[in-house]
């Protein structure tokens, strides 16, 4: 089974459907220049409205190490995505904070193992590259090139630009341990979509093997 991660949560209503619906993991975007930027405060009160067994994770951008210490304290994150320019020394010393670490990566044409080098994360994020832009841009890219990565046999997390159309050759071809959505199941940025929200999971839930979720 494919996992799930709704990213870009800003509000409970949001949190609570997409748990609801079969959310894995939900992402808090602290990059204030995010349109999806939420305050770890306002974080903090949805993480707390959440039910058992999802997975809160904070998206960071080359933050620094005692911000983010803090940020993950104060809203009990389980997981952080580094969505920056962070190197492996950096994820090396996150790992102090007793969290699961995400690395993001941003996939061109060249991309390849090579570019996932010397870093130890618990899961490895692969967006669409584009110049000056750390995610969210609702893009797609060729998904084919991460072929050589799969027979590293890392778990790999799918995101850029994917909705419940062009999510199902990669997820058959690549059996990724999650898949990352954001901008196609909201209605602007910021607000989730139910029904787009649903009809995404429905499509990632049906195409990977059987699961138990509640209906919308």
């Amino acid at each position: 089974m494919v996992r799930i991660k709704i990213c870009g949560i800003t509000n409970e209503a949001d949190a609570l459907k997409a748990a609801k619906l079969g959310a894995w993991a939900l992402g808090f975007i602290f990059y204030k220049k995010s349109p999806r930027f939420v305050s770890p405060f306002k974080a903090r009160k949805i993480i707390d409205a959440l039910p058992p067994f999802i997975t809160p994770v904070g998206v960071f951008v080359n933050h620094n190490l005692g911000a983010m210490r803090d940020i993950i304290n104060h809203c009990g994150l389980r997981a952080a995505q580094l969505h920056g320019d962070e190197d492996h020394h950096f994820c090396h010393r996150l790992r102090r904070y007793n969290v699961k670490i995400i690395k993001a990566f941003r996939v061109g044409e060249n991309f390849g193992p090579k570019d996932i080098g010397p870093f130890k994360a618990d899961a490895y994020l692969f967006d669409t590259a584009d110049k000056g832009v750390y995610g969210g841009t609702g893009k797609a890219f060729d998904w084919t090139v991460l072929q050589a990565v799969k027979s590293l046999n890392v778990p790999m997390i799918l995101s850029g630009g994917l909705n419940n159309q062009n999510v199902i050759d990669p997820v058959n071809a690549l059996k990724p341990y999650a898949v990352d959505v954001n901008s196609s199941v909201e209605e602007s940025p910021g607000k989730k979509d139910a029904r787009k929200m649903k009809d995404f999971i429905d499509v990632v839930t049906y195409i990977s093997g059987p699961r138990i979720k509640e209906s919308a």
